[in-house]
């Protein structure tokens, strides 16, 4: 059934526009590089299993070379089952099921690296999306003003320059158009990659949000991914040092067997092995084991100071965005729109066309910057869903 759908999904998305959601969800249950990690925790589930097991019987088979008339001759069938030490079995458990957990932390942020990387895909195909369509405006706009002034019947020498102006204009906004069609196509082939599906048209739309607020942000950091693997690497090492510790106690072996005589009474024999661990080789072993509790510590302490300095750059990306646009919106641009009204009323009657495409293309620099205001916000903000462990 699954199958189905994403097939029916494939079809749709290549014919019409697909929501960002859409594409995060599909990916999410679709993608290859998520798949290999879940199998990875399929096979350790049975490493769990196999885990506390006991270890497999030995049987052995003897016979000696003496004559079947002397006493010592034999046939021997032996048995030899290894116990281990109390709680080491559990224990062994306990190690297979942080190393269960730490791959599941591990997907988990796998996924939310995923999501933020098809976000910014998305907001950058926004962004050349929004581009794209005022430079087609001011395409548009810049040739009907040099038609509008050819038009008129005398033009001097100032004038003929204003039109080359303008006609220089129009070919840097073709060009730069151009660039743009090349970008566009490049983020769509990237976001098919990571969609692991073909994604021709996205459904998105993009706007500049509240004021970021530092305190709010950083209370939300307590599901980072990257933090919690520390915290499941830490409790994988205590396993590992508890392990290592009982094994300063060595484990019993018991045997068994049965001795088999043609000419004499047969019998059984009984006994009990231990390994001595009189070399030091489990203590040298136990402090390793220590050290690695103490670096998986250090390596957590070191990933939150981490977590919360990328936090702040992200956040005064988002301030930062969130000051431009408004200068733009609330200042710049009235100011800009009241000069372009002027210099436009003024081309109608044969003014200045160089001065006008100055003030043209001085809005069109405002607009492009708004345009980039609103995408670097957007994508500060995906940066920190993915630090706040957001799949969504």
């Amino acid at each position: 059934m699954k199958r189905v759908i994403f097939a029916i999904l494939l079809l749709y998305s290549s014919a019409w526009a697909i929501s960002l959601e859409r594409i995060i969800d599909t990916s999410l249950s679709k993608n290859p590089s998520l798949e290999s990690i879940s199998e990875r925790i399929q096979a350790n589930k049975y490493n769990i299993a196999v885990s506390n097991q006991f270890a497999n019987p030995e049987l052995l088979i003897t016979k000696n070379t003496l004559d079947s008339s002397q006493a010592m001759s034999k046939s021997v069938v032996s048995f030899k089952q290894k116990i281990p030490f109390y709680n080491k079995r559990d224990t062994n458990k306990k190690i297979a099921l942080a190393e269960d957990a730490l791959l599941d932390e591990k997907l988990s942020a796998a996924k939310t690296k995923l999501v933020e990387k098809i976000k910014s895909e998305a907001y950058t195909i926004w962004k050349l999306n929004e581009l794209y369509k005022i430079i087609n405006e001011y395409i548009t706009l810049t040739k009907q003003n040099i038609d509008l002034y050819e038009s008129y019947t005398s033009i001097d020498e100032n004038q003929h320059i204003g039109i080359m102006k303008a006609e220089l204009s129009l070919s840097d906004l073709r060009i730069q158009k151009s660039v743009l069609q090349e970008k566009i196509n490049s983020a769509y082939a990237q976001l098919s990659y990571l969609a692991a599906f073909k994604v021709k048209h996205l459904d998105i739309d993009l706007q500049m949000r509240e004021k970021p607020n530092l305190s709010n942000l950083q209370r939300s950091l307590s599901e980072n991914p990257d933090i919690k693997i520390k915290d499941k690497e830490v409790l994988k090492q205590n396993a590992k040092l508890k392990m290592a510790d009982l094994n300063n106690y060595p484990d019993i072996n018991l045997i068994a067997g049965y001795a088999m005589r043609e000419n004499f009474d047969n019998y059984f024999t009984v006994g009990v092995g231990l390994s001595l661990p009189i070399y030091g080789t489990e203590d040298y072993k136990e402090e390793e084991a220590r050290a690695m509790v103490l670096s998986a510590a250090s390596q957590k302490a070191d990933t939150q100071i981490s977590v919360n300095a990328e936090l702040e750059s992200y956040y005064a990306q988002m301030l930062s965005s969130y000051d431009i646009y408004h200068i733009i919106q609330d200042d710049a641009l009235p100011q800009v729109a009241h000069m372009f009204e002027l210099s436009g009323s003024s081309i109608s009657i044969g003014a200045d066309l160089f001065k006008y495409i100055d003030v043209l293309f001085d809005k069109l620099d405002l607009e492009q910057k708004s345009i980039k205001a609103v995408t670097n916000y957007n994508l500060a903000k995906a940066k920190i869903a993915q630090l706040k462990g957001e799949m969504k």
